[in-house]
């Protein structure tokens, strides 16, 4: 008689989903950020775009080789990190330095800690800290972006508006207007500036269902009240800095998040209020790295204050 009873491991529902897919699907959705960075700073940017997602599969392959454990650069996640960490630095920055930083997040910050999967805080936010503090003459040098439309660019020359607009004295008529600030043509690193392509992109992730629009929502509306709250222009805060970027690229990584809804929301809660807080307060400019960084850490004991009780289970 033929046993109608397999028995097998879970996962018992599966689908097509597959790490290269998301991994390709964050990829793309990056894509116009990219496009608008080298459109708003030249070639160059391109140039550590392309650089970056080359030495961060190359120093991913060699470690795995190296250490004689699977080849992971089909998963696309080494890609996805050197084009976050590319988007995290200005077009003046030396190529050498964005080398180091793709050493620094995929030997230091992943494959040291076990690889994908294991990392305790993103990789990419890491070494963009990694930058700032090693070489924070660097990493706050800004350059004008290209006009190509013809005319003068209507751009600050050695500042974001962020620092502009953070400082003591601070005027909204010392920034670039809303317009500019939209579509990018400001100081700042390479994928923070066009605000719109960052949503496209963000919206591109959720439709297909690689995030939820929990954390992005979050991050975004507590910024905006926060802002309110400390006196600051919380529209400038939501389209200034890496808002935006870090917001659907990176406080969303998937291993440093939070699992379960309720879960996104207080990380959420605490990457607005930790990023405004040092806007308004801090020595730097910019929280949202140092935000999200500090809430990957306490991701562990979110999840775990939050964790439903198993069917039948009795409380400590």
């Amino acid at each position: 008689m033929e046993n109608k009873l397999i028995v097998t491991p879970s996962p018992h529902v599966k689908d097509g989903v597959s790490t290269s897919s998301i991994m390709m699907n964050v990829a793309a959705a990056m894509v116009p950020a990219a496009i608008a960075a080298t459109l708003i700073f030249g070639v160059r940017a391109l140039v550590l775009v392309l650089v970056s997602v080359a030495f961060s599969v190359f120093f991913e392959y060699i470690y795995r080789k190296l250490m004689h454990l699977d080849c992971t650069i089909s998963d696309w996640s080494a890609v996805v990190t050197g084009m976050l960490i590319a988007f995290n630095v200005p077009s003046t920055l030396p190529v050498w330095m964005v080398i180091l930083a793709d050493a620094m997040a995929i030997i230091v910050v992943k494959q040291l800690f076990g690889g994908i999967g294991d990392n305790f805080v993103n990789p990419a936010i890491a070494a963009r800290i990694f930058l700032l503090i090693s070489f924070s003459g660097r990493m706050t040098t800004w350059a004008d972006p290209i006009n190509f439309v013809g005319g003068p660019v209507d751009a600050v020359s050695g500042a974001t508006p962020l620092a502009i607009l953070t400082a003591a004295d601070a005027k909204v008529s010392d920034a670039p207007d809303m317009i500019n600030m939209l579509l990018g043509i400001r100081g700042g690193s390479l994928g923070e500036t066009c605000a719109i392509a960052l949503l496209v992109g963000g919206i591109y992730l959720i439709w297909k269902k690689v995030i939820t629009a929990t954390i992005p929502v979050t991050v975004l509306v507590t910024v905006f009240v926060m802002s309110l709250v400390t006196g600051l222009n919380p529209w400038y805060m939501l389209v200034s800095g890496g808002t935006m970027l870090g917001a659907f690229f990176m406080a969303t990584d998937y291993v440093t998040s939070p699992v379960r809804e309720p879960g996104k929301v207080i990380y959420g809660i605490g990457i607005g209020v930790i990023t405004v807080l040092i806007r308004a307060y801090g020595t730097y400019p910019e929280g949202m790295s140092f935000a999200i960084m500090l809430m990957n850490i306490v991701t562990p004991h979110i999840d775990g204050a939050i964790k439903k009780m198993p069917f039948g289970g009795v409380s400590k």
